[in-house]
């Protein structure tokens, strides 16, 4: 058998539900740091109050043998205990940041689970240098689809679209050229990096959604094809554990601060 990219194993499908009732589809992945494993999506995933979506619990499409890539399963995680949220999201000196992380516990994972996961050291370092223009890839469910038959994600093909680095209208987002679709938020962008370990992949950031400006005449002007990537520095900072006196305080939804 062909061996599987961990890209396709870290990078997860995502359904919101309300009680029984399904919401909407999207893309997340999993971080790994330290012995604690999160999942990252987009926070507009957990919640987004301008379009009333409010769900209580997520299932996660996980791959449940890894003998038998075939076999899948939906692990039901509640986005709330006592009233609290069980995700963390960020802001910064922009506002809020579009990413969000919920902790997965290791025992309401199947014994024979196949995933992968990003770790901080899949982070872009002092020493990597992203070019404008340099392609990327984004791997994640655009309205739903995906290879139904082993669970995995498709991967579209992008570029950098504005300086890596820079916050692009002074938020913490970079642009990238792709064609994406609903589905795909919260998907991880992804440079290749042969010999990083334990993925051969960099992560650039978490796609959040299609950029587009208020002006543009529906009927004349086509879409802009620009997608906002929030940095993936919020990620190593809501997977800091929290002092036992802050973790008392948390309010809901908990949120960390970025430089």
């Amino acid at each position: 058998m062909t061996a599987v990219d961990p890209l396709l194993l870290a990078t997860v499908r995502l359904g919101t539900f309300a009680g029984k009732r399904g919401l909407t589809s999207a893309s997340g992945f999993f971080f790994r740091r330290d012995e604690r494993l999160y999942l990252v999506s987009s926070r507009h995933v957990f919640i987004d109050e301008a379009s009333g979506h409010h769900p209580d619990r997520l299932e996660i499409e996980l791959h449940a043998d890894a003998q038998n890539l075939t076999d899948s399963i939906g692990l039901s995680v509640l986005l709330y205990r006592d009233g609290l949220a069980n995700w963390r999201q960020g802001q910064d000196d922009g506002g809020d940041i579009d990413v969000a992380v919920l902790e997965i516990e290791a025992d309401a994972l199947p014994a024979a689970v196949a995933l992968a996961a990003f770790t901080p050291d899949s982070l872009p370092g002092a020493g990597d240098e992203v070019l404008i223009g340099q392609p990327l890839l984004i791997p994640g469910f655009p309205l739903g689809f995906h290879d139904g038959l082993h669970h995995f994600p498709v991967v579209r093909q992008g570029i950098v679209a504005s300086p890596y680095g820079w916050r692009f209208q002074g938020m913490g987002w970079f642009l990238t050229d792709a064609r994406t679709h609903r589905g795909i938020s919260g998907a991880p962008v992804v440079v290749r990096a042969p010999g990083r370990k334990p993925m051969p992949w960099m992560l650039l950031g978490v796609h959040s959604s299609r950029f587009d400006v208020g002006h543009r005449d529906l009927k004349t002007d086509e879409s802009l094809g620009l997608n906002a990537a929030w940095y993936p520095d919020i990620v190593l900072t809501l997977t800091e554990p929290a002092p036992p006196t802050e973790a008392a305080a948390e309010d809901a939804p908990r949120a960390a601060t970025v430089d």
